[in-house]
């Protein structure tokens, strides 16, 4: 019987299925956590649509050194993308495309990451780029989680989606059931399947993902529920900036995004997961905790410091020193 739970008590036999996905979500998470990727969770993926992956691996490219010495937060994509540059400082409303408010908001988030530099004149903020934005990002697989494939949901129009749209350089299911022929034939043959005890942390490779088109245009569904299906093309330069927004929003988030429960019988474990001994299981605080809980015990959430154990198991820093040249050495990025 797990530890403190109360006499007399039952232990729940049976909980919500979001329950069940969050748990092996964040067990097959710090499974893969390592030095040789960037892992987030719950990321949009897709260009027009709303598609959200549950997992998302980016592998690091030539310059990822470089990338974890700028910051440890997201660099507006809009302000990677503007046309402010290393050399002469521009005013900021002249270098983007967008949204005043947009540009404003990216350019304020640049200046306190350091990729960007201030200067005043007139009255007016004028910018630069502090350092070169680095080649950091390779290749990107996004994983969708379904541990009961007896309980499918929209999987095979999700999968269907990714392979079409061709965003991702590779797109797996992970899954704890076990795959039959009947369940393959749903799965599209360019789909990577992996079956993955949450309890044991074992995990098998059934079928390898094959590479998708990312420079290519691709074809993203947006609706499959009517007679018609729409769709709309995305073009390649627009799947390279999803792409970058992609990678820089999981280079900031990383996929400890949860807080732990005000609850003194949670004790997360060491991958940081909120275990709670009295379900015998990981929590997900939202739905699983409070006073509606029969073994609700109040008290402060329990230590949790998701950026010291991240940066502790992977190449990521929490405070670099930054990057940031002075005017007089931008030589060594303008050759």
């Amino acid at each position: 019987m797990p530890a403190g739970l109360p006499t007399g008590a039952v232990l729940p036999l049976k909980h919500s299925q979001t329950s069940v996905e969050f748990g092996f979500e964040l067990a097959l998470a710090a499974h893969l956590e390592s030095d040789e990727a960037v892992l987030s969770r719950q990321l949009g993926a897709s260009v027009h649509g709303r598609r959200v992956m549950d997992i998302v691996r980016i592998e690091p490219g030539p310059e990822f050194e470089r990338r974890v010495s700028l910051t440890a937060e997201t660099i507006p994509p809009a302000a990677i993308r503007s046309d402010v540059g290393p050399g002469r400082a521009r005013y900021w409303k002249e270098a983007f495309d967008c949204h005043p408010e947009r540009a404003q908001r990216a350019t304020e988030a640049a200046i306190e990451r350091g990729f960007f530099e201030r200067e005043r004149e007139g009255g007016r903020t004028y910018v630069r780029q502090a350092t070169r934005y680095p080649d950091w990002v390779g290749r990107i697989v996004g994983i969708e989680n379904k541990p009961d494939l007896g309980r499918p949901g929209d999987l095979e129009t999700q999968l269907l989606t990714d392979v079409e749209l061709g965003l991702l350089d590779a797109v797996v299911l992970a899954t704890a059931s076990h795959v039959t022929g009947a369940h393959r034939n749903r799965i599209p043959d360019e789909v990577g399947i992996w079956r993955f005890d949450p309890e044991t942390g074992e995990q098998r490779v059934l079928r390898e993902p094959s590479r998708l088109p990312v420079e290519q245009p691709g074809v993203e569904i947006l609706d499959r529920a009517s007679a018609q299906t729409e769709i709309r093309i995305a073009s390649p330069g627009a799947k390279a900036r999803a792409r970058l927004a992609l990678a820089e929003r999981a280079y900031g988030k990383g996929w400890r995004t949860y807080e732990m429960p005000a609850c003194a019988r949670v004790d997360p474990d060491e991958d940081g997961l909120p275990v709670c001994p009295w379900k015998g299981r990981v929590v997900r605080p939202p739905t699983d905790c409070g006073p509606d809980c029969g073994g609700h015990d109040p008290a402060e959430p329990p230590a949790f410091d998701p950026a010291q154990l991240r940066a502790a198991r992977t190449a990521w820093e929490a405070n670099p020193d930054g990057q940031t040249r002075r005017q007089a050495d931008l030589g060594r990025f303008l050759e």
